[in-house]
């Protein structure tokens, strides 16, 4: 996972800058960074299907390959001066696929070897693991850019995917899969969409980590305008912003390993709430406390948002019974698959009234979204 994570905010950074470069439009960035998104709403399910019906590892070395693969093409265009904005949209969106099966294979794989009763502090460390590769990720990538340019950043960016899937060719694999027939594949992906049509809680939770995902996450969209525009920085400057991410994220995580028990839907709610309020104040920071100032608040954002995302995979998992972990899995796959939705509004918001307006807009919008989950659906705090 940490060189896993190299690879993928590596990407984050490089994506947005030479997306900015070409178009110079952050409403473009949010397109691009959507496209990084955008499959995994059409292939959460059946990617959580896979998971449930082929070896977890396999499937994992499988999409590291596969991510190095786009992130590599799309260095080797840069560098010979033939990328265009289609491009990146093309091989962005290819890679976002990889990453859906990814993303399943991830969670139900961490609870075989866990087990549920350290679900949480397994995803949590896994989770430092990550912001960990995030961190040097962002800062290594930002000043690749900044000496050597955005075609060296992707094959960088190439190395850490590839990397990623040689380092779990010792890993084990703890359970054997049965071979079945394709059309089971598909059955299975339709039962587990009956299963969360009937159950009311996975339907809250899944609504509630879209709203996550939406309204909170999306703010990585204008990290690129944040940096260029708002604080007059250049692409280290961008790192710098991305690694803070890194860092409120590792903070947030190790206090969660530490507990090691999962959190109530309660919880979860209280911390989207916070998670909203932190981005307005976000917004108001570049004008109040400066670059300093913006990274410390940064920190405070993500180190919420690591939480609500710790805490919707850890109870989506323990919702389903055994044999649907996979799939439950490619639940939170679909519901972060609404990403593009927030980044493109974001974005737009951001060209019609600026960086700082829309990231107090959909600050606020998630906190009324939690709140208002809280009153319709009082039975989410007992989860």
């Amino acid at each position: 996972m940490l060189l896993n994570s190299v690879g993928m905010m590596g990407e984050i950074v490089v994506l947005g800058w030479l997306t900015l470069e070409i178009t110079n439009s952050p409403f473009m960035v949010g397109v691009a960074m959507g496209m990084r998104m955008l499959p995994l709403f059409f292939v959460g399910v059946l990617a959580g299907a896979l998971a449930d019906r082929f070896p977890r590892q396999r499937l994992l070395m499988l999409t590291g390959a596969g991510q190095a693969l786009t992130a590599g093409t799309l260095g080797v265009a840069t560098l010979l001066g033939v990328v265009s904005l289609g491009h990146i949209l093309m091989l962005t969106l290819c890679a976002g696929v990889l990453r859906g099966v990814e993303h399943a294979a991830r969670q139900s794989y961490t609870h075989d070897v866990v087990g549920a009763g350290a679900l949480m502090k397994g995803l949590a460390i896994l989770g430092v693991a990550m912001r960990g590769g995030w961190l040097a990720g962002s800062l290594g990538v930002g000043a690749v850019i900044a000496h050597f340019g955005s075609g060296v950043a992707y094959l960088v960016v190439a190395l850490g995917f590839l990397g990623g899937g040689l380092a779990l060719l010792p890993a084990s694999a703890p359970s054997r899969v049965r071979a079945t027939d394709a059309d089971s594949l598909w059955r299975s992906s339709l039962d587990f969409l009956v299963a969360v049509g009937r159950d009311r809680t996975l339907l809250v939770l899944m609504m509630l980590t879209s709203g996550a995902e939406v309204l909170g996450f999306a703010h990585q969209a204008l990290l690129p305008s944040l940096a260029r525009d708002v604080l007059h920085t250049g692409p280290e400057g961008l790192g710098a912003l991305n690694a803070a991410r890194s860092v409120g994220g590792i903070l947030g995580l190790a206090a969660a390993s530490v507990r090691g028990t999962v959190g109530g839907g309660a919880l979860f709610v209280s911390v989207l709430v916070s998670f909203g309020a932190s981005l307005i104040v976000l917004g108001a920071a570049p004008y109040l406390v400066g670059f300093v100032g913006v990274l410390a608040v940064l920190t405070v954002v993500n180190a919420a948002g690591a939480l609500a995302d710790l805490l919707a995979q850890s109870l989506l998992q323990l919702s389903v019974p055994g044999h649907l972990r996979g799939r439950a899995g490619g639940a939170w796959v679909v519901a972060i698959g609404l990403a593009p939705l927030g980044q493109l509004q974001i974005g737009a918001l951001a060209s019609l009234f600026g960086v700082s307006i829309a990231l107090g807009a959909s600050g606020l919008a998630l906190a009324t979204l939690a709140g208002a989950t809280v009153l319709l659906f009082p039975h989410v705090k007992r989860v």
